[in-house]
């Protein structure tokens, strides 16, 4: 795989995982919770679980490429400032917009 193409799928990839906790009502999206919805405090868990996942499948990737750049303080606040940029859209739906419940009568 080219390195382009690994950063695109390492790019789809924190997409998908940063709305993630958002779009369900499972723990990670596989385990079922005892309570009906989740709070923000494991939907915030989760979100930092898989940034550490996809910044490890980075890691990976880079290291396939090549020697692995040392990183400091300043690449993790970028990268986890664009991990919570791109679970805006997730939190805006589960958050910000009024959904229909069924009403049992």
């Amino acid at each position: 795989m080219s390195q382009s193409a690994s950063v695109w799928m390492v790019l789809g990839l924190a997409l998908l995982a940063a709305n993630l906790p958002f779009l369900n009502e499972r723990l990670l999206g596989l385990v079922p919770l005892a309570a009906r919805t989740k709070s923000l405090a494991i939907r915030l868990a989760e979100l930092v679980l898989l940034y550490a996942v996809v910044g490890a499948v980075g890691l990976l990737f880079e290291r396939r490429v090549g020697q692995i750049a040392p990183q400091g303080w300043e690449f993790y606040a970028v990268t986890a400032a664009l991990f919570i940029v791109l679970a805006f859209p997730g939190f805006t739906w589960r958050y910000l917009m009024k959904h229909r419940h069924a009403h049992a009568h």
